[in-house]
């Protein structure tokens, strides 16, 4: 199995992503707006991408947090609002903020689940600085650690309630950011100790099934190599101080923050210790690339992706989307009654 999660081009595959596909036997897949055009078509593509490899449990993901950060958009899918919705309700009433959030990553899940995608890049559990880039921003769940623990936690709950797995990112932290890592590295060099707070909420959450890295030079714990391809930062401080034991993604290795080609950023990434790279942008020549010169998942990451399939239950129950969004609503109005 090729440790990586590789993109899509379109909204149907293609011949040579087919046969390409069933010889890499890739850890999974990842879509984005550019493969999600009707409900039929996109739960048709998630159902061919499961006969290739014949199972059920398989990582079909997406980043669907809410906001700006939605690869499933109106009118076809529904709406829904950034963290900082549920940041502004927290700091007037907190557990009727956590309630809303566990019913909105639900709305999420159960839409995701019905797509046939069992993944979702949510929630994020970064704490934002001022004036650090708006890379986060709004997408962020608030600036205090308990806070941003109890509406994550929320989160993967009610995503788990619809069967499907969240993933805690951006590890060890993206809210010191002074770039966007589409574009350029960011270089955070802020004392060891101030970056524990940075820790705080991924620690809490540490046992998540799924994390993802941020490709940030901290230079406090490794001034020559970004967290994500950095073992000291990965073992010493994701797997240590975090004490994060799940499956460890990449953020998109395709982003300009990293150095060398993708198939080198690969190589680098999982040398340094994470599991499996996330590859974006469905470029044929970088995944066979990546393929050929990245082996297999290790016996460890292997254990690892089974637990992730493992949380990927198919709920108990039945809801009806307009009960949960009308429960959501609702719960979110709170903040305008108050104010």
């Amino acid at each position: 199995m090729t440790p990586a999660i590789f993109g899509l081009a379109g909204t149907t595959l293609s011949a040579n992503e087919r046969a390409f596909f069933a010889e890499a036997d890739p850890v999974g897949y990842i879509l984005f707006g550019r493969n999600c055009e009707s409900r039929e078509q996109l739960r048709a593509l998630t159902d061919d991408l499961r006969a290739i490899h014949g199972r059920e449990r398989l990582i079909v993901s997406i980043d669907q947090e809410g906001g700006r950060v939605r690869r499933m958009k109106p009118p076809v899918w529904l709406d829904h609002p950034p963290g900082a919705a549920y940041a502004a309700l927290y700091d007037i009433a907190p557990i009727t903020a956590i309630e809303a959030a566990r019913t909105g990553a639900e709305l999420i899940g159960r839409e995701l689940a019905e797509m046939g995608i069992t993944v979702d890049y949510h929630p994020p559990l970064d704490l934002p600085q001022p004036g650090a880039h708006d890379v986060i921003g709004d997408r962020a769940l608030g600036t205090e650690p308990m806070q941003v623990a109890a509406l994550g936690r929320a989160i993967l709950d009610g995503l788990a309630a619809a069967g499907v797995v969240g993933c805690i990112k951006h590890m060890p932290g993206h809210g010191r950011s002074t770039a966007d890592t589409h574009k350029e590295m960011p270089t955070v060099t802020v004392s060891a100790a101030e970056l524990e707070r940075d820790l705080e909420p991924f620690r809490t959450l540490s046992a998540a099934p799924l994390g993802m890295t941020g490709h940030l030079l901290f230079t406090a714990w490794d001034a020559d190599n970004p967290a994500t391809v950095s073992p000291t930062v990965i073992g010493e401080i994701i797997r240590g101080r975090i004490g994060f034991g799940g499956l460890l993604l990449t953020d998109d290795i395709d982003m300009e923050a990293l150095a060398g080609t993708v198939p080198e950023r690969a190589e680098r990434a999982l040398a340094a210790g994470c599991d499996v790279v996330l590859n974006c942008w469905a470029k044929m020549d970088e995944m066979q690339a990546i393929a050929a010169r990245c082996g297999a998942l290790t016996p460890a990451a292997r254990q690892r992706l089974d637990a992730v399939h493992a949380a990927m239950a198919a709920p108990a129950d039945s809801v009806e989307l307009a009960e949960l969004l009308a429960k959501r609503d609702a719960l979110l109005a709170v903040a305008s009654a108050v104010a």
